[in-house]
């Protein structure tokens, strides 16, 4: 002991802050960006589909990722979750590795979906996680489950308490003023998506969706342009019909 005391009193500190002396430098603690888990094809395409619906629509307001860990605790790089599709209102929506939740807030909204690699992952831990992370709206859609496909949490005195939902393929999203819909896909069988109506007939597009239909829109308003220019020709060949009869009967 008294040797230990004699070495370590001969040591000359690393640095100081207030007012301690830290032999030592302390370990930054490392949050991971990733995790080897596999994916399977279709929650891959249901979850790319989400985020890419989700970046069209509110990316320039607001922040969205996609599957990136989300970390609320600063001392424990082991509490945190990997929502499908997420998004921060207001928040910056730049390039990041991973979401700290001390440094950007708590996602407002967080989906998660359910597909057949990932039924095995315990649904009441995951359910806890976002507890402690903060979320205002959890959405959980399990595009198997005939019966329940869809299923929301809203953040009630510092808990998530389920929704009693009116129909089970669709609710409200009051975070982002929109709704969540089942629908049935022709590629991805059931998928989810935001709408601007509860039924689902005004769907956000995706972006393959969204070219579609500025490209129709194109076709549209050079029709109409075609069309003006139609109409312009034949009202001045009829007024030059009117002054040629006018003419004449001079």
């Amino acid at each position: 002991m008294t040797a230990a005391k004699d070495s370590s009193a001969h040591r000359e500190p690393v640095f100081e802050k207030d007012g301690f002396r830290y032999y030592e430098a302390p370990r930054p603690l490392h949050f991971p960006s990733e995790e080897k888990v596999p994916e399977g094809k279709q929650h891959l395409h249901l979850r790319t589909a989400l985020y890419q619906i989700l970046e069209l629509a509110f990316g320039a307001e607001h922040g969205i990722g996609s599957d990136q860990f989300v970390y609320w605790d600063p001392t424990d790089p082991r509490r945190c979750v990997a929502p499908d599709a997420f998004v921060r209102l207001g928040g910056p929506n730049d390039v990041f590795r991973i979401w700290k939740v001390w440094e950007r807030g708590a996602p407002h909204v967080a989906v998660e979906v359910i597909s057949a690699t990932e039924r095995d992952v315990d649904q009441e831990a995951q359910l806890q996680r976002y507890r402690q992370m903060g979320v205002a709206e959890l959405v959980r859609f399990d595009c198997d489950d005939r019966e329940r496909p869809l299923r929301v949490w809203d953040r009630t005195d510092e808990d998530l308490v389920e929704r009693t939902l009116d129909r089970p393929t669709s609710a409200e999203c009051k975070p982002l003023g929109v709704y969540w819909v089942v629908v049935d896909d022709p590629v991805l069988g059931r998928a989810l998506r935001p709408a601007r109506d509860p039924d689902g007939l005004e769907l956000l597009p995706t972006p393959v969706e969204h070219e579609r239909l500025g490209r129709a829109s194109e076709r549209l308003e050079r029709d109409r342009e075609r069309q003006e220019r139609e109409r312009e020709r034949r009202d001045a060949e009829r007024r030059i019909r009117e002054l040629e009869e006018q003419l004449r009967r001079r």
